[in-house]
């Protein structure tokens, strides 16, 4: 009983200080001022929509731009205007697609809301009267109607935790950006300082309210359940269900928005008009920007907070019908709360690590600074989860392993955390060698620019292939020891435990988006060349800890839906999933070959949009004069309307695809086609998912080499123009929807389909396979 007080008190002690310490890092942030006054220019100009534009020159030869001490004040306030300018353009482009993104999503969410209700209350012909358990022989349980209501409830409070956790990091991201750019005038370190916060502000957001919502959730459930654990824990994998729906959405919605700018604007501005990336006159690039924040930001947030929700769901789940949740243990069901919890306090610690302990003072320090991020916080982690599994846990007990009972140990927890920990770290750093111009891979691949873009993307999709070797042992060794040491909620833990530094995880993926785009601002606000180099470095270390983040992403992805799978098997009451049966035979090819369709609708949606933005952007060109020479202003509305309308038109018939595909197979071919088919998508997903995401990132990094030319080498193969580096640009933009779209969001199918399958798994064992009996 003390041991279940104590819990009750340290899990939403956590989350307010997680939030604390977010609101602690926002202040920060926020003291750099940011002024939309400009005074005017010496010609008597003021700050209007032209100011946007990076001048050329002033009368006396000079650039008009803020950067360094060596340039006048009068010249820094007007910089300053012009950043503010900006930061108002990409907030209001990024809130007004998000608003009509959420729209949509809120009819859908009312929808499938009604549609889990009326399933589930089916199941017993939305009877009323109470049932025995499952699980707990000689114990009574709540009615199924009950499970229905409170698990349509459960997923409607996941779809507005997920949503609000995108948007707030959206917003933290549209502010902080203007304001890194800014403090590249003062160093790269002030500049990294304030991206890293800004993107710890996300972080420990998002983690805390996640927690702090699902703990929150399970205990006013409770006040109705009662003693019926197993009809508790079971409706509340909804949450997981809610959260994951609304990621998806967000992940193919933002990835369309972002990528089909992306690739208009590199097309025609870098391979036709030879500007510079984040050129004013480029009228794409605003769009460009506003989608680093509603794909890379508020897509990616909501992405791994439904990873969070869904393996912490999975664990409480099968705690719940195992002998510390027949026992009423709440100590030991929330386990996993607790290790979230102390994760939590972990993740701040190792935060104060780079923005107040040992400060990033050069440019080199920028890459070591985030890797250390990884390596301190899984350290103390380990720690942390000795300590939690032998404070929480008894020393000996039993866990549900279909349809037998398992012994398991304290020990044997505190191993699955550990190993989902550290097959967290050898994924991460396995992409950083992959991704990072640093190392060879990515040097092979900017050096067969010589050649063509041919070669470039034949070695691009060879790195790609090739990384996918790593991971998949990683994450193979972490379910074969999870799963001996404590059967699927083994495999539960260890997804947790990759998942338990998810606020260190998620402002390092933050500070790259918030980078790139203050060197976008940079460019387009005319700063010297020395402020565009900080942001530079900064955006170029981005771009690995990004394709770090996908990483994680990816792997914890594949732990959590094989959990959600455990779970899913053992509440349709299977013991065994037979590959030589027909019936699952039939859903396991299918099941293959649903992350090839959906990945073949995402890319031509990202093809149809980027084809319209190219059109426009080259229009705009020929038809408004002066805009090559910097003497008028593009139309940046029009295609950040192009992308708004083409990413809310295509992200419907993907995320169908994914949402219907268990609810066609359990409800016509039964649950064994249905076992089949999840193992089939989360086998072929997982490994699509990380050769798309790498080969993107690889061609990305390989172009920003050349054009960085910091070694000799880069220089053989440049300068920006070069027809090596135009190579290097296509490789770049066919990479784009694989990184950015595609990729990402199949982490997000396996998992969907699992916890779907979770949730609707009374109603398939009950009147599932109508076809296939």
């Amino acid at each position: 009983m003390g041991s279940a007080a104590a819990a009750d008190v340290l899990i939403p002690a956590c989350a307010a200080v997680g939030v604390a310490f977010a609101l602690w890092q926002w202040l920060l942030v926020a003291r750099v001022k940011v002024s939309a006054y400009a005074p005017p220019h010496a010609n008597g100009r003021h700050g209007g929509s032209s100011s946007v534009f990076r001048p050329e020159a002033d009368d006396d030869g000079e650039d008009v731009a803020m950067g360094d001490d060596e340039e006048g004040a009068a010249d820094g306030v007007v910089a300053v205007a012009r950043c503010a300018e900006i930061q108002s353009a990409i907030s209001v482009g990024a809130n007004s697609f998000l608003f009509t993104q959420y729209k949509y999503l809120a009819a859908f969410t009312a929808i499938f809301a009604v549609v889990i209700f009326l399933f589930l209350g089916s199941v017993h012909r939305f009877s009323t009267e109470s049932r025995p358990c499952q699980y707990t022989k000689g114990r009574t349980c709540k009615p199924a109607l009950a499970n229905a209501a409170f698990s349509a409830a459960a997923f409607l409070l996941g779809a507005v935790t997920s949503v609000v956790s995108g948007y707030l990091g959206m917003r933290i991201a549209t502010f902080a950006n203007a304001r890194t750019t800014l403090e590249a005038r003062r160093g790269v370190g002030a500049a990294f300082a304030t991206a890293f916060r800004s993107g710890a502000v996300m972080g420990f957001l998002l983690a805390s309210l996640g927690l702090l919502v699902l703990y929150v959730t399970i205990k006013l459930f409770g006040v109705y359940y009662g003693d019926d654990w197993e009809g508790l824990y079971e409706s509340v994998t909804g949450y997981g269900l809610g959260g994951s729906a609304m990621a998806l959405f967000g992940r193919v919605g933002g990835g369309i928005y972002t990528k089909a700018a992306d690739v208009g604007a590199d097309l025609v501005g870098k391979v036709e008009r030879n500007i510079p990336e984040d050129d004013p006159r480029n009228p794409a690039v605003i769009a460009d920007n506003v989608g680093d924040n509603v794909g890379d930001i508020a897509g990616m947030g909501s992405d791994l907070f439904g990873s969070y929700a869904e393996s912490t769901c999975a664990a409480l789940f099968v705690a719940s019908i195992s002998s510390f949740g027949a026992d009423h243990d709440f100590a030991a069901v929330a386990y996993p709360l607790l290790i979230s919890s102390a994760g939590l306090l972990v993740c701040l610690l190792t935060t104060l690590l780079a923005t107040d302990l040992f400060k990033v003072k050069t440019v080199r320090g920028v890459a070591p600074a985030l890797k250390l991020q990884l390596v301190v916080s899984t350290v103390l982690m380990t720690v942390a989860a000795l300590v939690v599994t032998f404070a929480a846990l008894p020393a000996k007990f039993t866990m549900f392993d279909f349809g037998e009972e398992k012994q398991v140990k304290n020990w044997h927890l505190f191993f699955c955390v550990a190993i989902g920990l550290w097959a967290g770290l050898a994924i991460g750093f396995t992409t950083e060698y992959f991704t990072s111009n640093a190392y060879s891979p990515v040097r092979d691949v900017a050096d067969s620019c010589r050649t063509g873009a041919a070669t470039n993307v034949i070695f691009g999709l060879a790195l790609g292939y090739k990384s996918v070797i790593v991971p998949v042992f990683a994450i193979a060794v972490s379910i074969y020891v999870g799963f001996t040491l404590a059967s699927i909620y083994g495999i539960a833990i260890a997804a947790l435990g990759m998942l338990s530094t998810v606020a260190t995880g998620l402002a390092i993926d933050a500070y790259g988006p918030i980078s790139d785009n203050a060197g976008g601002i940079a460019e387009m606000a005319g700063m010297s060349r020395r402020i565009r180099q900080r942001t530079d470095a900064l955006d170029a270390a981005g771009n690995t800890t990004a394709a770090i983040g996908k990483g994680f992403a990816i792997g914890s992805a594949a732990l959590v839906s094989l959990a959600l799978f455990g779970a899913f098997v053992s509440r349709a009451g299977i013991t065994v999933v037979n590959v030589l049966s027909p019936k699952v035979f039939v859903g396991l090819l299918v099941g293959a070959m649903l992350p090839y369709w959906f990945s073949a609708m995402t890319m031509k949606s990202v093809g149809s949009a980027a084809l319209k933005m190219v059109e426009e952007v080259r229009r705009q060109f020929a038809a408004i004069p002066g805009l090559a020479e910097g003497r008028a202003a593009p139309d940046y509305a029009r295609c950040v309307r192009i992308s708004t309308d083409a990413s809310l038109r295509e992200m419907m018939p993907p995320g169908a695809l994914v949402l219907l595909a268990p609810l066609v197979a359990g409800t016509f071919f039964g649950v064994r086609t249905l076992a089949g088919l999840l193992a089939g998508a989360l086998v072929s997903g997982v490994q699509i998912a990380i050769s798309a995401s790498n080969s993107g990132g690889a061609w990305d990094n390989a172009k920003k080499y050349i054009e960085a030319g910091a070694s000799d080498h880069a220089k053989s193969l440049g300068p920006k123009g070069s027809d090596a580096h135009k190579a290097a640009v296509i490789g770049d933009t066919i990479g784009d929807p694989l990184k950015d779209t595609s990729g990402p969001s199949l982490n997000i199918l396996i998992k969907l389909m699992a916890v779907e399958s979770l949730v609707f798994a009374p109603f398939f064992a009950a009147h599932g396979g109508l076809i296939f009996n």
